[in-house]
């Protein structure tokens, strides 16, 4: 074939040639064809770009070109009849994954009649469902219900939520956003670049290890005691990786319940200022105190910006009530208004409306103590029935808020195993490993009190752990 040869002569050419080959078996390289066919890159292209459009080969960006299963072709609209090949995406998405084995449950949906003590929301009988629905019903009759909203939210919104956090928090520091977990997407990406190290405590919020991974961080765990978070360790972590940005829950840490000292509060914003960090603080908890006084958000008294601080009333209301903010002054606030933006550009108004409605009626503080006291006698119940049901297990706390128990497992037990266990006797618990970034020093189950119906589903649910434990008993080392 010499240099005038058509790209349509060369797919006649390699058509024959397809007819005497095997489905799966390789075509010769470009190169190849270049060479013997003596023609130019771009014939060879468009050659093969006509086969591939009739079925006859695939094309797999980085192995070469196949002939095709024996039937494969493509209908007007250009989809497979057959199976459709989407090997070549391999290559195409590089190394990109994003990394949910830990927010992800390896055992499947449990199934009917489960008790699940595994979730991290509130049971629909503890969720304010009335006064949801009307806020609801009440926004979407105004008449700007369905205009585009501010990027940084609404106005009056932003208000209260500055009013929430106090200090000298003002609504121009506010950015809403849809629920918490949006806000650390956002916050990680702002925050710091691809391969840079985040702090974490060791053990934390999976949720939160999973967005620091997909915006490119590194987790570097820093252990937690009774009073939580390690200033000592934390200050040795910020000098050995240089890491710019720390994540926290200083109040009722998720999964421990741990709550930040006074002294401890200060220490570690010194320590953050000092390494020249911020502090992602993730306040989820605030509205899940069980009663007692809950401390106010480290941002209230940081007037360096040294905190970025993440709250929700997803958890204190319900899953669907997907508002959070994030709070920060100075260029980190326009850095992470941008990000918003580039994402969605708005949290939908007639939700932000809802929120606006129930955060200022008197219906949510009577709700919010209401709720406190629920839970508080929820633990109450879950902690005696594990101390009973699970003799050598050591619980945390008790917590004085938040929705679950984190238990240290006797010794021998695995907790992957025994979760496993447990849901084969229908009952569905969290396995503490996936609270660690790195190695668990120990086997933890995280065990919810918030999202059963009742306490006697509490105890029944307990009852069914402890005997998955006894039934496990002989295999433990």
């Amino acid at each position: 074939m010499n240099d005038g040869s058509t790209s349509g002569e060369l797919a006649d050419s390699l058509r024959a040639l397809v007819s005497r080959l095997s489905p799966g078996d390789r075509l010769p390289s470009s190169r190849e064809l270049i060479k013997e066919y003596r023609v130019g890159p771009a014939t060879v292209a468009r050659a093969i770009a006509a086969l591939a459009a009739e079925g006859a080969v695939v094309t797999r960006p980085g192995s070469g070109t196949f002939a095709a299963q024996p039937g494969r072709h493509r209908d007007t609209a250009g989809a497979g009849a057959g199976d459709t090949d989407t090997d070549w995406q391999t290559v195409a998405l590089t190394d990109r994954a994003v990394d949910t084995h830990l927010i992800s449950d390896p055992l499947g949906p449990p199934p009917a009649g489960t008790i699940t003590m595994d979730g991290g929301y509130v049971h629909r009988s503890l969720q304010p469902t009335r006064a949801l629905s009307a806020a609801l019903a009440r926004a979407a009759r105004r008449p700007d219900a369905w205009d585009r909203a501010p990027a940084g939210g609404l106005s009056a919104l932003r208000a209260v939520f500055a009013r929430i956090v106090g200090g000298s928090v003002a609504p121009k520091d506010v950015l809403v956003t849809a629920g918490g977990q949006s806000a650390l997407s956002i916050a990680f990406r702002a925050i710091a670049g691809p391969g840079s190290p985040v702090l974490v405590e060791s053990p934390t919020y999976p949720r939160a290890l999973a967005a620091a991974r997909a915006a490119g961080l590194r987790p570097v765990p820093v252990p937690l005691d009774a009073d939580g978070l390690r200033p000592d360790m934390l200050a040795d972590a910020f000098a050995m990786t240089g890491a710019r940005l720390l994540y926290c829950q200083p109040t009722f840490q998720n999964p421990t319940g741990a709550v930040l000292p006074p002294e401890r509060r200060r220490q570690i914003l010194d320590v953050a200022r000092a390494s020249g960090a911020f502090v992602l603080e993730d306040d989820f908890a605030r509205h899940l105190g069980h009663g007692g006084a809950v401390p106010r958000p480290l941002v209230a008294d940081d007037l360096d910006g040294t905190v970025v601080h993440v709250t929700s009333l997803t958890k204190p209301a319900a899953p669907s009530l997907r508002i959070g903010a994030l709070v920060a002054r100075g260029p980190v606030m326009e850095r992470m208004r941008a990000v918003r933006l580039v994402d969605d550009f708005f949290v939908t108004r007639p939700l932000q409306e809802a929120a606006l409605e129930v955060l200022s009626s008197p219906s949510w503080d009577r709700h919010v103590r209401s709720l406190g006291a629920a839970l508080r006698e929820r633990c109450a119940v879950l902690a005696a029935a594990v101390t009973r049901e699970i003799p050598g297990a050591t619980l945390a706390g008790p917590p004085t808020g938040g929705l679950h128990l984190w238990v240290r497992l006797p010794s021998g037990v695995e907790d992957t195993v025994l979760t496993g266990a447990a849901r084969q006797r229908g009952v569905a618990v969290s396995a503490g490993s996936r609270y660690f970034a790195t190695e668990p020093p120990a086997a933890h189950l995280r065990i919810g009190f918030a999202a059963t119906a009742d306490h006697a589903e509490l105890t029944e649910g307990a009852r069914r752990l402890g005997a998955a434990l006894t039934e496990l008993g002989p295999r433990r080392g």
